[in-house]
């Protein structure tokens, strides 16, 4: 007789980038796999955070500990970086140093809401955050993101779904998996409903570094008391190639951080204290290696939907920006799933299927293109036409 595990995990689906990845069939072709499956740079990091990461290794200290909520000039620095985004008022004491956004949204979560609460997602969603709420048994309640030609939830639509156990409402925004950038006036309008109800306004602006332009994403960090309603994640890994590095930020208040440092420190104790100091130094010094790798993805960005373009392609680009695609395939006896499988299998591209991504998405795969030079993007096109034969 064996032990049990815990119905809560069990019922879940495996990780959907590692199921994805096991629809390639070794050995079977003779050109290389278009992979734009996951959000991973093609690029590696700098030079100098290379070389800083190297001599930071030797100081002294550094295999020990940090703070539990990070390193302070760490936590000033990422204050004072919100600060100037968003045209707002920042302190380090809002500041909390994580193991990665997925971190961030856990403890957060985990922080805020119990068994038997919900929240809100748009649909679709991001899979980790979905998952994480499974695990802990709060329900997901589906707000929908698409129609009337938008591409972003209505605060109007999440408000119907408000009772006395809702504790947030989650945005992503630029999105994942749809590359929508969400209007500034929409997040205020959902900060304004959060604040309104007694409830959080969770935002996971990982990609916030790709938005189209520099105006701030939302005003919320300008509005006096934002902290009564406002949870801010982001990333370091993304826009500086740090993917393996693990490093993540939360901007709360300080009540709700109180919180959160207890769960962290039965999860990790602190985010790895050189990954810290790799990120304070991107911080200070690559404003210059990251402009130039932001106008590098708004060149993939614009080559991948200068390709959808193409006469008598039959996948048509429903929305995009960022790192994303969201894409509607023509293939109307396969479900997304089946269509992602044979893409993989038999045309060489691994993507997404909707599915992954919650209910209503069969329809659609998600194209992660971060891994992909702005010449593949015609390669891409090749490829979707040949699978529609």
């Amino acid at each position: 007789m064996t032990y049990a595990v815990n119905p809560a995990i069990h019922r879940i689906e495996a990780p959907p980038i590692m199921e994805a990845q096991s629809w390639i069939r070794p050995g079977l072709r003779n050109r290389a796999l278009l992979n734009l499956c996951q959000a991973v740079p093609s690029w590696p990091p700098a030079e100098e955070l290379d070389a800083e990461v190297a001599r930071a290794a030797s100081l002294p200290g550094v295999s020990l500990y940090t703070d539990i909520y990070g390193l302070p000039e760490l936590r000033s620095a990422i204050a004072s970086h919100m600060s100037a985004d968003y045209n707002g008022s920042v302190a380090a004491e809002n500041v909390c140093v994580t193991s990665g956004c997925n971190q961030a949204f856990a403890a957060s979560i985990m922080a805020i809401a119990k068994a038997g609460d919900n929240v809100i997602v748009p649909v679709p969603y991001f899979f980790n955050h979905t998952m994480w709420l499974d695990m802990l048994s709060v329900e997901a309640r589906y707000v929908p993101a698409f129609g009337d030609g938008v591409t972003y939830p209505r605060p109007e639509d999440a408000a119907k779904l408000i009772d006395a156990n809702t504790r947030a409402i989650v945005l992503c925004s630029p999105n994942n998996p749809t590359g929508s950038i969400y209007p500034p006036h929409v997040i205020d309008a959902f900060f304004d409903l959060a604040r309104a109800r007694g409830i959080a306004l969770v935002i996971d602006e990982t990609y916030k570094d790709f938005r189209a332009d520099a105006a701030p994403a939302h005003s919320i960090f300008s509005k006096p008391g934002w902290e009564d309603a406002f949870i801010h994640l982001y990333s370091f890994s993304k826009v500086y190639s740090m993917t393996g590095y693990r490093v993540g930020s939360i901007t709360a208040s300080a009540r709700i951080l109180a919180e959160i440092e207890k769960i962290l420190d039965c999860m990790i104790i602190c985010t790895p204290h050189i990954s810290q100091r790799a990120a304070l130094f991107a911080l200070a010094s690559l404003d210059q290696w990251k402009a130039a790798k932001i106008a590098m993805m708004k060149g993939r960005l614009e080559a991948l939907r200068k390709a959808f373009t193409r006469s008598g392609l039959g996948y048509r680009l429903v929305s995009s920006g960022a790192l994303f695609a969201y894409v509607e395939h023509p293939l109307t006896d396969e479900n997304a799933k089946q269509v992602a499988m044979r893409l993989a299998g038999e045309h060489d591209v691994l993507c997404l299927p909707g599915s992954m991504f919650g209910p209503g998405q069969d329809k659609y795969l998600r194209i992660a293109f971060a891994n992909a030079e702005a010449s593949d993007m015609e390669t891409l096109v090749d490829r979707l036409m040949e699978s529609q034969r």
